[in-house]
């Protein structure tokens, strides 16, 4: 059983979270897209629930620790108090899971990546963040003295990192998003889930004509390096059509960066399906 069937105030906020978020959630969802990123998840009209409508896997949401909350916005988490981390994710994804038997998508295994872009300091926020996951370890991914169990949720940190911090923990509810840049260094094990770099810093190519045979070459090398060390691979602010996310994709690339949700969706979808013409 996923949630303890004792009358905590997490239990509580979870049956509110049944009662009036999951029935605008996943309706039969029988789509799931595997290289689909959300990106700033939290600027659309449904947070998290746009993203699970469209079967995305992976979302990411800015967070700022102001007033002892972690509250999730864009630039000013001033007023913003409602817009909590929790409010607008772990809770409802806590529902979500002790609806479908420990999963996020019912009847899919696959573990939904909640990235946090932490804005403010990275050893306070953390420290804070910390606590609240605690909250949640029934359907957060883990690791325990060298072993990682994979759960409904596995939360994956970028912006102000706290590397050295997660490095060291031998029990933890979090991973790091390495730069895709300093893959070629030695990477702790365990430590990072996923390595993404900025588009620009990597290509130059924008999607017309072909792509360089150098610029190609460059990326499918980081991409294997990234893929040696168990990490998926993800390039944000990446120019948003179909040419170049075809590109990247034969290239390794393991996630596609983006805020058109509908538009890769079906792109994805018509690349998976077989009639599709090259």
């Amino acid at each position: 059983m996923l949630i303890p069937q004792t009358n905590t105030p997490l239990q509580k906020a979870l049956i509110v979270c049944l009662l009036f978020v999951l029935p605008l959630a996943v309706k039969a969802q029988s789509i799931t897209l595997a290289n689909a990123f959300a990106h700033n998840d939290y600027r659309h009209k449904r947070p998290l629930l746009d993203a699970e409508t469209n079967g995305y896997t992976h979302i990411e949401a800015d967070v700022f620790l102001h007033g002892g909350k972690l509250v999730v916005a864009h630039i000013n988490p001033y007023f913003k108090g409602k817009r909590t981390l929790e409010n607008l994710y772990l809770a409802p994804l806590a529902a979500q899971a002790a609806k479908n038997n420990g999963r996020v998508y019912a009847g899919n295994d696959q573990s939904v990546t909640l990235m946090i872009d932490i804005k403010t300091d990275a050893k306070k926020t953390y420290a804070e963040l910390k606590t609240l996951l605690e909250k949640y370890r029934p359907i957060l991914s883990s690791y325990d003295t060298g072993k990682v169990s994979m759960r409904a949720v596995t939360i994956v940190l970028s912006g102000n990192k706290p590397y050295d911090i997660v490095r060291k923990e031998k029990n933890r509810l979090a991973f790091i998003d390495e730069d895709l840049r300093k893959v070629e260094r030695d990477t702790v094990a365990n430590v990072s889930r996923m390595a993404s770099c900025k588009y620009s810093k990597l290509l130059k190519w924008k999607g017309n004509g072909n792509i360089s045979e150098r610029e190609k070459q460059r990326l499918c090398d980081y991409v294997s390096i990234a893929h040696k060390n168990g990490e998926q691979v993800r390039l944000w602010a990446s120019p948003d059509n179909k040419v170049v996310w075809k590109e990247i994709l034969s290239c390794g690339v393991d996630l596609i960066n983006t805020d058109k949700l509908v538009a890769l969706k079906n792109f994805l979808v018509a690349q998976s399906s077989p009639n599709t013409a090259n």
